[in-house]
């Protein structure tokens, strides 16, 4: 553990970072075109977090001065009547997305760890964009993310899915970081009830569109 840094990743989830990220280090080595540069990153965020036992995302959704302060926070869950592998997969298609998040435009995979999102601004006024990174994903257990530096808005979040048979349990926090100081602080907190019946909508929707293959757009 690094002096100064609170463990809050699993030990399976370490093993599995340091494994995951040693090998694209071993393979960016290896490489010499510009690709080489951000598989080292990435394989330098993996290592990171498997040795030190700190996720940054994880931190910014388990604190509690920031659920307090200056963060917008909700948890869902839901169950969900298709096997594990399918929910999994389907909700790993980032680009499927806006077919069940109706606050969503667009999302644009870059590579295999990160996307560009675009969402509808508040009251459908303008767009809002970010790029974000998967920092965990074990297919059929967990998917997290954040947002990357330079994004209009501060988010990051989790899936966890949970293997029931023929169903699933879906869990999911999403927090955006609420921006302006103080007033954004106040803002977050009067906002944070809507933004939990807004995800409650979103994995509602889900359900239906994993379960049905019917978009809620349509």
């Amino acid at each position: 553990m690094i002096p100064g840094l609170r463990v809050n990743v699993g030990t399976t989830e370490r093993l599995l970072m340091i494994a995951a990220g040693s090998y694209l280090l071993y393979r960016a080595l290896k490489k010499k075109d510009s690709k080489k540069v951000a598989e080292g990153i990435t394989a330098g965020t993996m290592l990171f977090r498997g040795i030190s036992g700190y996720c940054p995302a994880y931190a910014a959704i388990n604190s509690t001065d920031k659920l307090k302060g200056s963060n917008v926070t909700a948890t869902a869950s839901l169950h969900i009547n298709k096997p594990v592998e399918e929910v999994y997969a389907a909700w790993r298609r980032l680009e499927d997305h806006p077919e069940f998040m109706m606050h969503l435009d667009s999302v644009t995979p870059i590579d295999q760890y990160k996307s560009d999102w675009v969402a509808k601004g508040p009251a459908g006024i303008g767009t809002v964009k970010w790029t974000a990174e998967i920092l965990m994903d074990v297919p059929n257990e967990l998917l997290s993310w954040h947002s990357m530096p330079g994004s209009t808005i501060d988010n990051s979040g989790k899936v966890k899915f949970i293997d029931n048979g023929s169903a699933t349990e879906i869990e999911v926090t999403i927090s955006y970081h609420a921006p302006l100081g103080k007033p954004g602080e106040v803002v977050a907190k009067w906002f944070t009830p809507v933004f939990e019946k807004m995800l409650e909508k979103d994995i509602q929707n889900f359900k239906e569109y994993i379960e049905t293959g019917v978009s809620p757009k349509a």
